[in-house]
């Protein structure tokens, strides 16, 4: 089964991001271009599918990964971090800053 969690960089720009915009959460779709960074929205403003799952908060916030997606990944950890750079996902709250969402994976060490 999948966690998520997050690196302290990921935690520092969750909390800019909610002293902005109020309360977020995160969407793992995958694929290709946006897809593959994990979405920052505002919470309320983001329709989730009957398929998402529910992985996990960070930060506080809730984090959903698609169900094809979640499939696809469910024995391995995701570990959100921040990084520089200007481009996150082009709806994604963290476009424009400093700093950008990426997500990192591990594969699971317990049965």
């Amino acid at each position: 089964m999948t966690t998520v969690s997050a690196t302290p960089s990921a935690l520092k720009l969750i909390e800019e991001i909610v002293a902005d915009h109020g309360p977020v959460l995160f969407h793992q779709s995958g694929g290709c271009c946006d897809g593959s960074a994990p979405m920052c929205y505002p919470q309320g403003e983001f329709h989730l599918g009957a398929g998402d799952v529910h992985l996990g908060d960070i930060g506080g916030m809730p984090v959903y990964i698609s169900g094809p997606q979640y499939e696809a990944w469910k024995h391995t950890d995701l570990i959100i971090d921040a990084i520089p750079g200007l481009m996150g996902g082009q709806f994604s709250l963290d476009n424009g800053r400093d700093m950008r969402f990426l997500t990192r994976s591990e594969i699971c060490e317990r049965p």
